[in-house]
């Protein structure tokens, strides 16, 4: 079999599997079969052999570790600070509680690196307060579902962690690659909602004192030194970003148990026994994907990819739109780890063959499939936001696409100005890239 026909089989049994809702890791999985029937050189046993190799790798441990600290950040009362904090900082703006949701899934973007965590967490609280205040409920979930995918940004962001173990890009720099376009992404969404509070009129905070600010800081201070405690740890060598996994959990838990005494046994039995499940959804699709990457690289799709549009002439700039392009739609329907594994193995060589740096491309990676979180079919995000505003996806979706406009402007960005995002890393960590 050629490339294109091997390719047409996985993608298609792959997209006829999803088509009948059967589960994105399964669906992975079985769409690898037909290939294995047809390839007399094959053997079931290689899909199971790939899948281990993909799970023997020190750096996959990170994955559950910050997911367990992300869950016991939210069980420690952490959001409540953070909100406190924000509202002393950007609350007297028109609109306030929308800057102070972007604002608060900014920092806690900083501290759990999940946005699911993140949609969680802050919309069970932040949704019914603001349709107390009056704010419409579209917007309420629209700004919180949006500002959430700051978590898979900002750093630490779980598919960095999961990008540079699996394409030997350097995690430290890829964090401070992430600094920028997350800030300039809470900006511009600050932006978006300082425009909708002008049209709807929605309330503001009476401006804070010093003295509250001051007050609110130092009950959040705790929490904010986590992500310098991760962040610069992998960036000054101190461990390794799988080590910085555990020192998160072990400091979420000191915070939680002993500083906050708001986690309990039977609340940490719970945490666990979350984070545990959801670990192994994203360790199961991390499996079965690989497979499904190791069959795209042995029938040599990625080259044929390459060579394909060499023909075009495409500098860094258009195979860059190519790259967001194709994680923008894949990361329509399936999760974002699985879609890194199969894509990115697709897209580097291509992203190589025009001097793209790997950092740049990873970013630009990220960020298309953050849109992902909040797009439907799959939005994980958006479902978790209107399933606490109660409301319809379809009911939502207007204003999402809305505030997608300046994550729109930020990508494109990205693809045109590499500077800006890996100046950082060049400036603090040189040696990263």
């Amino acid at each position: 079999m050629n490339p294109g026909e091997v390719a047409l089989i996985l993608f298609g049994v792959f997209g006829v599997l999803v088509a009948f809702r059967v589960p994105v890791s399964f669906a992975l999985g079985l769409a690898c079969i037909p290939i294995f029937i047809l390839d007399p050189r094959m053997t079931p046993i290689i899909l199971l052999q790939e899948m281990w190799k993909s799970y023997n790798a020190f750096i996959l441990l990170a994955v559950p570790f910050f997911l367990l600290a992300a869950n016991l950040m939210n069980a420690s009362g952490i959001t409540e600070r953070l909100v406190s904090l924000a509202q002393s900082t950007v609350g007297h703006l028109p609109g306030g509680l929308g800057h102070i949701n972007v604002m608060v899934s900014m920092l806690f973007a900083g501290i759990s690196g999940s946005s699911t965590a993140d949609a969680a967490g802050i919309g069970s609280l932040m949704i019914p307060a603001m349709k107390k205040q009056g704010y419409d409920t579209s917007f309420s979930v629209a700004i919180t579902a949006c500002s959430s995918v700051m978590g898979v940004i900002i750093p630490p962001s779980i598919l960095m962690v999961v990008w540079g173990g699996l394409m030997s890009v350097s995690i430290g720099g890829l964090f401070l690659a992430g600094v920028v376009p997350g800030f300039l992404m809470a900006v511009f969404m600050m932006g978006t909602v300082l425009v909708y509070a002008k049209i709807r009129e929605y309330p503001i905070y009476q401006r804070a004192s010093l003295k509250q600010f001051i007050q609110s800081f130092g009950k959040a201070a705790f929490a904010l030194i986590t992500p310098a405690i991760i962040v610069g740890g992998i960036v000054f060598g101190l461990f390794t970003p799988t080590e910085a996994s555990v020192v998160a959990v072990v400091y979420s838990a000191i915070l939680g148990g002993l500083v906050y005494r708001k986690i309990g046994f039977p609340e940490f039995r719970g945490v666990l026994y979350e984070s545990a499940r959801l670990a192994a959804i994203s360790l199961f699709c991390i499996g079965t994907a690989s497979a499904f990457g190791w069959l795209l690289a042995y029938y040599r799709i990625p080259q044929e990819l390459v060579d394909t549009l060499s023909a075009f002439g495409t500098g860094p700039i258009a195979t860059g739109f190519i790259v967001a392009l194709a994680f923008l739609a894949i990361g329509m329907f399936i999760d974002a780890i699985p879609a890194i594994i199969i894509l990115g193995t697709i897209l580097l060589p291509l992203a190589n063959s025009v001097g793209m740096h790997p950092i740049q491309f990873a970013i630009i990676g990220v960020i298309s499939l953050a849109f992902g979180l909040v797009t439907p079919p799959y939005g994980l995000c958006l479902l978790i936001s209107c399933a606490l505003g109660k409301i319809k996806v379809v009911n939502a979706f207007r204003d999402v696409a809305i505030i997608l406009v300046p994550m729109f402007l930020l990508l494109i960005l990205v693809i045109l100005f590499p500077e800006m995002i890996l100046f950082l890393p060049r400036l603090i960590a040189p040696e990263f890239l």
